[in-house]
């Protein structure tokens, strides 16, 4: 994944409404009301979240007669999920490194030291 896209999907990541409306959507497609409801804000604001979502490519919008029906962009977040997985893999090795080392020590006697 590019850096640019990266970045994106980050921002929108940022906000936990947007995260919320993702939690909804990867359970399936769905309207722009029923997604609004349970949402303590006017519409014109959670669109704000919608439209952010939508231009870091997290979803994906379609209009359907007056429906409006939002949809997950699943590649797009498992990029962003693949990228976490790989920094969290590097992470842990450090860290386990980190922790043979000092058993290492805590196990060596002063006569090893000479």
């Amino acid at each position: 994944m590019e850096n640019h896209s990266l970045d994106a999907a980050f921002h929108a990541l940022a906000d936990p409404t947007r995260r919320a409306i993702l939690g909804r959507l990867v359970r399936g497609p769905t309207a722009v009301t029923a997604l609004a409801q349970p949402f303590a804000m006017g519409l014109p604001a959670f669109l704000k979240h919608l439209r952010v979502l939508e231009q870091d490519g997290l979803i994906t919008t379609e209009k359907t007669g007056r429906v409006r029906t939002c949809h997950i962009n699943a590649p797009q977040l498992a990029a962003a999920e693949t990228w976490l997985a790989t920094q969290r893999s590097l992470w842990q090795a450090s860290a386990d490194r980190l922790a043979d080392y000092v058993e290492t020590q805590m196990t060596r006697t002063p006569d090893d030291a000479n």
